[in-house]
């Protein structure tokens, strides 16, 4: 795929099925799972992408039977019920939160470890301390390379297995960092009570990993708020061997906006209400906001609105992900969109806030607080867009407005949304995608996908 990949806006109404990859985040916990459970385990619909790769590699590193089928779409793990079969290994993450943070806490469960973590440049900034600091109170030692103690990548993991009782972790910088420790809890020396330090974010993040918790035979206790009890100890179980990994609700975002920027009436197959993924919750704001929604016995549809949809003042806090889907389609509302509670959302694959007000202040969009004020005060959580189609035509007079995507996956299938919309009525690319590969981290075929809808 080009490094520079022109969208081109569709010039007729689009009635089709969008069959989506199996979610990341449930892929890379199951695996997880799988790798802590007594016996073999099947993971059926899962994802194939950088980041699933990336875990299953470090498992397979570490010495665990992992047996991929890509075409299948199926994973085969050989559970070793809580034993980490090599002590000492060198460990790759990329830029995969979810496998940097649920592997350090795996690792920590061997006796007697030494393993040696990296990743890309970004993940070297990406928030562990949390779980470092808690993972130290139980004996697990981080050291960078010059031998000093760290709290973030790149380090050495010296592990000395989990003694249980009260863990305190402080996760108000990544629900990942409580998961991790809440899918390890059971196996720890004596009974552990996990307390949350302060306040997470994306929690329904974290209810994803006590349901499947669940699902693998370790059902925990909320006592109270942000306090986490195990019901027994051991390794996990899955008596029908197999376990099927949801399609990605997080990758139905972009479906399901689809239609505010060309006409489409898209079907989505295979979600359900009751699914695991909070990310689903999207839907429900763009209902709010006016779009067309129902529910169906094989998923979700949408179409266009008859007029254009109203913005609004939404708080994105707990499904963070999909907020970049609808700011990048801002400029087509009808009223400006504030999005507030995404200050952690700073912190991940990049800046997504300062990255998505950058690239839609080249579009020549308004956003308050304005690139200058981003830049200096990083603790800001939420930006409010003055939509203008009008601008969007000034913006790309002389030819197609390149979006950088910064390494970030969300942010080119974002802006990629936003660059079906025929600006100019008569088929003209008007938005370059930079880097559109990028996206192989979660959705490898994602402007495939998207092209095929035609």
């Amino acid at each position: 795929m080009a490094n520079l990949l022109p969208i081109i806006p569709f010039t007729r109404e689009i009635n089709a099925t969008v069959k989506l990859p199996g979610s990341k985040s449930i892929t890379n916990r199951a695996l997880i799972f799988a790798a802590l459970c007594n016996g073999t385990v099947k993971l059926t619909g899962a994802l194939f992408s950088r980041d699933t790769n990336i875990m299953v590699a470090a498992l397979q590193e570490i010495g665990f039977s992992v047996e991929t089928n890509e075409a299948d779409k199926t994973i085969v793990v050989k559970g070793q019920g809580g034993v980490i079969p090599k002590a000492k290994a060198a460990i790759f993450v990329g830029n995969a939160g979810t496998a940097a943070r649920f592997l350090t806490a795996l690792l920590a469960l061997h006796p007697k470890g030494e393993y040696t973590m990296d990743g890309d440049p970004a993940m070297h900034a990406r928030p562990m301390g949390g779980l470092i600091q808690a993972l130290s109170s139980q004996g697990t030692k981080a050291v960078a390379p010059d031998g000093t103690p760290t709290d973030h990548f790149p380090f050495t993991l010296h592990t000395r297995g989990l003694r249980g009782g009260e863990i305190a972790v402080d996760a108000s910088a990544s629900s990942q960092l409580l998961s991790a420790l809440l899918m390890v809890a059971p196996f720890t020396k004596k009974p552990a009570t996990v307390r949350l330090a302060e306040k997470t974010v994306s929690e329904p993040f974290v209810e994803m990993t006590l349901r499947m918790c669940a699902d693998f035979g370790r059902e925990a206790t909320t006592p109270s708020e942000g306090i986490y009890v195990f019901d027994s100890q051991g390794a996990y179980s899955c008596p029908s061997g197999t376990y099927p990994i949801e399609p990605d609700a997080t990758a139905a975002s972009y479906f399901l906006a689809l239609p505010i920027a060309s006409p489409a009436k898209i079907k989505i197959s295979g979600l359900r209400s009751n699914g695991l993924q909070g990310d689903a919750g999207f839907a429900k704001i763009l209902q709010e906001l006016g779009l067309p929604f129902r529910k169906t016995k094989s998923g979700w549809e949408v179409s266009s609105p008859d007029t254009p949809l109203r913005g609004g003042y939404l708080d994105f806090n707990a499904i963070s992900d999909t907020f970049l889907t609808l700011a990048a389609i801002a400029p087509l509302l009808a009223s400006p969109l504030t999005i507030r509670g995404i200050a952690h959302a700073r912190k991940q694959e990049t800046d997504r806030l300062l990255a998505m007000a950058t690239e839609l202040t080249k579009l020549r969009q308004t956003i308050d607080p304005p690139l200058k004020v981003l830049r200096k005060d990083t603790s800001i959580g939420m930006f409010t867009i003055y939509p203008n189609r009008k601008k969007l035509k000034k913006a790309s007079r002389k030819g197609p407005v390149n979006i950088q995507t910064y390494e970030d996956h969300r942010i080119a299938m974002s802006f990629g949304i936003l660059g079906t919309y025929d600006l100019y009525g008569d088929g003209r690319p008007w938005l370059k995608i930079r880097n559109p590969a990028c996206c192989g981290k979660t959705f490898p075929g994602f402007f495939q996908v998207l092209e095929g809808l035609r």
